[in-house]
């Protein structure tokens, strides 16, 4: 009788998930030893998700920033499923999908991301838009054409957050409005991008400025209605009208997370050894925006995509050397610097003691993402296009003369 292969089950298709898949799929099996590798997400594709702010200005398009899934594991051995994770049973170790099979492990890797939650104010849920997904990106952008073809004089946007994704999409928003933009950025501190540097911060403050943006702090969202944005500050409340509310506040772990008897911390976030397993469950691996990780050197390490990339590649080794007889590497994190867009052809980079700002920081951030995207294939399939287009685009101009 054929002994069947190890399953490994990997829940999320984002950087942590999609990179556990092709590390494994490129480790050196012993051909007996060689394991069913199964991915899940709920979209049939992946998301770059630190492009997707450039889907709004017209300078990146879809399938530059998030490729199939189908395309991306071509070759690698990976089976896909496109379902949503209805439950998973750590005892009888079986994962419950709502449009698919039940799918039975030997090691689960827990890798669903985060959820922007939407019930924190009143009318979060029914007028505002997050921005997280292409599902996302594509609401906005749709509200954001009709808008651009009503002959309105102003579009009034109010971003809420003022971390990174609230001030990047305020730049590209305001780049793409130009005049017609009536852009506020509200933050609830006393200071936009608490946790950045001050080199960050500066260069964010400079852009947002010289866009006429309006930044509201230290000041709290009481109510958002169909077309307006209840504001308080100092007490204070102001009923201001709006066209579009973009709502970037928090990350909270998925439901289906919060029913599995693990360990976790006070945010839902599953507590993990350094070599990124449960602690109450060695056969689970977590990673990314769920895992509360400290490195082998006992530091937190921060919920970025740059944490989850490379915690990927521990999880994809760990796993092989769990069930190859080999001893599992503790996480060591490296932070490699910020990144960050401020607008079309403006970026900031922070990193190897640089600190940069306008477009050569916003060539090296593009060249330094095309390096992270996740195949080589894709890579030199976007590279190509990005060499190229620039000499296309003059040849049309040419044409129309």
């Amino acid at each position: 009788m054929t002994q069947q292969p190890v399953r490994i089950c990997i829940l999320g298709g984002g950087f942590g998930g999609l990179y556990t898949a092709l590390k494994l799929s490129q480790l050196p099996w012993v051909k007996q030893e060689k394991p069913e590798i199964v991915l899940v997400d709920r979209s049939d594709r992946f998301l770059f998700s630190p492009l997707l702010y450039e889907l709004m200005t017209g300078e990146l398009q879809t399938w530059e920033i998030s490729p199939p899934f189908e395309e991306l594991l071509v070759g690698t051995g990976v089976r896909f499923y496109q379902s949503v994770v209805a439950g998973v049973n750590l005892q009888e170790k079986q994962v419950y999908l709502q449009d698919g099979p039940e799918i039975t492990y030997d090691r689960l890797v827990l890798a669903l991301g985060g959820e922007t939650p939407l019930d924190k104010v009143p009318g979060v849920i029914e007028h505002a838009i997050p921005f997280r997904t292409i599902a996302d990106a594509y609401r906005l952008e749709e509200r954001l054409r009709t808008l651009e073809e009503s002959g309105t004089d102003r579009i009034r946007v109010a971003i809420v957050g003022g971390g990174y994704s609230g001030v990047e999409l305020a730049c590209k928003l305001a780049d793409r409005l130009q005049e017609r933009g009536r852009i506020r950025l509200v933050e609830l501190t006393d200071q936009i991008l608490r946790t950045s540097t001050d080199f960050n911060r500066e260069a964010a403050t400079r852009a947002l400025e010289e866009r006429g943006i309006w930044i509201d702090l230290e000041t709290t969202v009481e109510e958002i209605s169909a077309n307006t944005i209840s504001l308080t500050y100092k007490g204070n409340t102001d009923t201001i009208p709006v066209d579009i509310v973009v709502w970037t506040v928090g990350t909270r772990v998925p439901q289906v997370i919060n029913t599995l008897p693990l360990k976790k911390n006070s945010k839902g976030q599953i507590v993990v050894t350094p070599t990124l397993q449960a602690v109450d469950n060695p056969e689970v691996f977590a990673l990314g925006d769920l895992a509360d990780c400290k490195d082998a050197e006992g530091e937190q390490v921060p919920v970025t995509a740059q944490a989850a990339i490379q915690q990927a590649e521990f999880v994809g080794w760990n796993l092989w050397a769990s069930l190859s007889d080999r001893p599992l590497l503790p996480f060591r994190y490296q932070h490699l610097g910020e990144m960050m867009t401020l607008g079309t052809n403006n970026a900031t980079l922070t990193a190897l003691g640089l600190k940069l700002d306008g477009p050569f920081a916003h060539v090296f951030r593009r060249l330094a993402y095309l390096y992270r995207m996740p195949t080589l294939d894709h890579q030199i399939r976007v590279g190509v296009y990005w060499i190229t287009r620039p000499i296309m685009d003059a040849m049309a101009s040419l044409e129309r003369l």
